[in-house]
């Protein structure tokens, strides 16, 4: 990362920082009983980036939503992500060992354990997000997350990347974008965008920057997965390489998908005109997400 970089997204990794912490503290509060799966839920919320719930508080701002509906939404987006995490780690799935630098969760417990703590997260976040005090447009924003999450967004986005794996050739460029679109992108929308849901306001312009912010995000994963340290990502590096599946990288080559996620961050940028200098810690975000090394 350039120095340029650096100084760019300094006030991004503070709002970051705070919005972490204040996620972590929250949960603890919502989170809050004993027992194993309890323990094996929040041991899955602990360690993670909280990026998609950094963009739930960051919109909420930005439209003046109140905190607690916004806290909420933010932990059930963090919850949603995490579950997906969980259940992806299986053995039955990716088979992973190491998630954000820990064991992953059914190797520290068992994978009944992993099962049901991801189950558990899924449901918490939806009677999260039932709360009186989220408002009016409570509804609206639990469809928004259920249509995001499921059949037609991340689960299904999933599906297709399993299927990828034993096709008799790679997906091409625009296969490969539409399945990063629902496996990533669409909890990526979600969030950005749930402050306007809240504020029943226009959520065109976010719209618009997640969807570019989204698909970066995914180019820098597999930049990261070609050129990362491990120890940093703390997950296992160059297994899709190793499996032969199609990347943006091995589909546009490294220096191109490199150029390609920059382009993405203008264009996320760009996307907030509206919004002034209010905006200029979600374009700093878009930033980090392209320079970041884990």
């Amino acid at each position: 990362m350039t120095t340029e970089m650096q100084a760019d997204t300094r006030a991004f990794q503070a709002a970051l920082l705070d919005a972490q912490t204040r996620i972590t503290a929250h949960m603890d509060m919502r989170l809050s009983g004993t027992g194993r799966l309890h323990d094996a839920m929040r041991y899955a919320m602990v360690g993670g980036k909280m990026l998609r719930g950094f963009l739930v508080l960051e919109s909420a701002r930005l439209h003046g939503v109140d905190a607690t509906a916004a806290l909420d939404a933010a932990l059930a987006i963090e919850c949603v992500h995490a579950y997906s995490l969980v259940h992806d780690d299986l053995p039955c799935m990716d088979d992973d060992d190491l998630r954000r630098g820990q064991p992953t969760l059914h190797r520290k417990w068992d994978e009944a354990t992993a099962t049901l703590a991801g189950d558990a997260l899924q449901t918490f976040a939806f009677e999260l997000l039932a709360a009186d005090h989220i408002g009016p447009q409570a509804l609206v924003l639990i469809r928004a997350l259920a249509q995001s999450a499921g059949k037609d967004g991340m689960v299904s986005g999933q599906m297709m990347d399993i299927a990828a794996e034993t096709a008799g050739t790679p997906l091409t460029l625009d296969e490969i974008t539409r399945l990063q679109a629902r496996k990533t992108g669409c909890l990526i929308e979600w969030s950005a965008t749930a402050g306007a849901v809240l504020a029943d306001a226009d959520t065109g312009p976010l719209q618009a920057y997640a969807s570019a912010l989204g698909l970066a995000f995914q180019i820098a994963d597999d930049i990261l997965d070609v050129e990362g340290d491990a120890s940093k990502v703390g997950k296992a590096l160059r297994k899709d390489e190793t499996a032969g599946k199609a990347t943006f990288v091995s589909l546009l080559g490294l220096e191109p998908a490199k150029a390609r996620a920059e382009e993405l961050c203008g264009t996320a940028c760009a996307a907030l005109s509206s919004y002034g200098e209010e905006a200029a810690i979600l374009k700093d975000a878009a930033r980090f997400v392209i320079a970041r090394d884990s």
